[in-house]
């Protein structure tokens, strides 16, 4: 009896998870990267649906154990996420994100998880984990003031008539292909570091020659594959506007690779303190994770990602191109802390950049205040929420 009492348990705490997951999908990591996309008429709002799931799969695959270490372990001090205490999380936080899908305002779902699970952990009789906080709470309120920082120089950059665009897309297009060769998979080496980037696997076959502590063979590789994409893009901007149209769509691409990477640990991390109790693999679970981020993606994301495209900014091919890149940067970044992170104020924060470098047209201002009371209410309610409910639960059980 007691045995299938923890079954049952783990499977309500699994169905509570891929609902999550799907939540997640429906939202922040099927709606966002391909909105700027959208928003430029690159592709249609069904395809970048069909092609973030997929991509979005890949990602949590390939680089969601970070994350989802983090959310699992990391949150707080104490070993409190019992299955009672992730249901109450997961279904707290799940349900938060999807009032934000149907309602079409983008909650940010980092902010209602980590509020959740710190919600139920300290209800749990768990400690806060403060060094952990202060690096979350750093890159939160760092992200909007570099995401958008950036975009807006970027954009500023690519109107600029004393710069050419056969010039600026392809340097720019140089410098995402140096963050994609440095960019960790798991496949690649020991999943307990994380796994190795492109250029470091690579670098590997070649003797080792270290300058300043730094793997040389690893830094020439990356500036190889940097001059390679460069390279290619030029050769593609013998048209410009299909230049810029093929560059936006692999910048949508990698973006929805890192959602992956970062989301599904989010929907699966609580699970994490369970796995002691059953024998499954993280990756299995973490596959588990990416077929509900790729339901929701194929199922929920097309309304929202109408309601970032069209709603916030009126976006061309260069403010679309300056958006993704920080994007893309602050992503991989997020992934490499395992720290939890919002798709949705990443690309905003973004979006917002790129709208002002054109004088702000396009920009609602009170969207983005509705926006950024939405992130700011998704922690405290979910944190309340959780806290509260477990409590409940908790005293019936």
């Amino acid at each position: 009896m007691v045995a299938t009492g923890i079954l049952v348990t783990l499977v309500v705490a699994a169905v509570a998870s891929l609902f999550m997951a799907w939540a997640i999908g429906a939202g922040s990591s099927g709606s966002t990267p391909f909105a700027p996309a959208v928003g430029a008429n690159a592709i249609s709002i069904m395809r970048a649906g069909f092609l973030v799931g997929i991509l979005g799969f890949a990602g949590a695959v390939l680089q969601g154990a970070n994350v989802t270490e983090a959310v699992g372990n990391e949150l707080v001090v104490g070993s409190v996420l019992t299955a009672t205490a992730s249901i109450v999380a997961l279904l707290t936080a799940a349900a938060l994100v999807a009032v934000g899908v149907f309602t079409g305002y983008p909650i940010a779902t980092a902010f209602t998880v980590t509020g959740a699970v710190v919600g139920v952990g300290l209800a749990n009789g768990g400690a806060p984990a403060w060094s952990k906080y202060q690096v979350i709470l750093s890159l939160w309120v760092l992200t909007p003031f570099v995401g958008g920082g950036i975009a807006y120089g970027t954009a500023r950059l690519l109107r600029s008539e004393s710069v050419s665009e056969r010039i600026a897309v392809p340097v720019l297009a140089g410098i995402v292909g140096f963050l994609v060769a440095n960019i960790q998979f798991a496949l690649l080496g020991p999943a307990e570091a994380g796994g190795m980037s492109l250029a470091g696997y690579a670098a590997s076959f070649l003797p080792t020659v270290t300058v300043g502590g730094v793997d040389a063979g690893t830094i020439a590789i990356a500036l190889a594959f940097a001059a390679l994409t460069a390279s290619a893009v030029s050769f593609d901007m013998r048209d410009p506007a299909a230049g810029q149209r093929h560059f936006l769509l692999v910048l949508g691409g990698l973006v929805a690779f890192s959602a992956g990477g970062s989301q599904v640990g989010l929907a699966i991390g609580p699970l994490v303190p369970l796995l002691d109790a059953v024998t499954v693999p993280l990756v299995v679970v973490l596959a588990g994770g990416g077929v509900g981020l790729l339901a929701g993606s194929w199922t929920g994301a097309p309304r929202m990602i109408k309601a970032l495209s069209q709603d916030y900014s009126s976006l061309g091919p260069r403010r679309s191109i300056a958006a993704m890149i920080p994007s893309f940067a602050i992503a991989q970044a997020a992934v490499a802390l395992g720290v939890p992170v919002s798709f949705n104020e990443i690309i905003v924060s973004a979006i917002i950049g790129s709208g002002y470098a054109a004088g702000g047209s396009g920009v609602s201002r009170e969207k983005m205040f509705k926006t950024a009371l939405a992130w700011v209410g998704s922690l405290v309610l979910a944190f309340g929420l959780s806290y509260g409910v477990f409590l409940g639960v908790d005293s019936l059980l």
